[in-house]
């Protein structure tokens, strides 16, 4: 954003929506979304591992891994794609939200507290800017989850299947 648009909002800086997608993009877990393609899927694969670390354990209680190695193997999966798609939601959260605050014509805002809120009407220029960066930076990130989503909908299908063949 130009000083000259700073020095007539009357928004504070840190509820900007300008300021708050540049905070995501600098963001450890939100900026995940932007990566390249297989970085992206080496990350939703690391958290799908380390949370399978958790999941097999409670799934071997009920599955002992000897007696039903599938079952186990199929419900370790399931409750880690499950917990994944937890994290995947917030994630879709957090960029959705940013979305709707860049792409209104009104924002609204709270100058020093819950108390008293207010809405504020962008100018033309920065509602465009904001559009645009709409277009095309966040939503080709709602994108990618949103097939990220199918795909482990697309898995937990499949695994569904393949548990009530057994």
């Amino acid at each position: 954003m130009n000083q000259s648009a700073l020095e007539f909002c009357p928004v504070p800086l840190e509820q900007q929506p300008q300021y708050e997608y540049q905070q995501l993009q600098e963001s450890w877990f939100f900026s995940w979304v932007t990566l390249e393609p297989w970085p992206y899927i080496r990350k939703i694969l690391w958290l799908i591992g380390g949370l399978l670390l958790v999941t097999a354990t409670i799934a071997a209680a009920s599955f002992p891994p000897t007696e039903y190695p599938l079952k186990f193997m199929i419900s370790g999966l399931a409750g880690s794609g499950f917990l994944a798609t937890l994290f995947l939601v917030r994630l879709y959260l957090g960029w959705s939200y940013l979305y709707d605050r860049l792409y209104k014509a009104k924002i609204s805002y709270e100058e020093s507290g819950w108390y008293d809120g207010q809405i504020w009407e962008k100018p033309q220029a920065m509602l465009d800017r904001d559009r645009l960066i709409v277009a095309y930076e966040i939503q080709p990130i709602l994108g990618r989850l949103q097939k990220t989503f199918l795909f482990i909908g697309i898995l937990g299908i499949v695994g569904s299947i393949i548990w009530f063949i057994l």
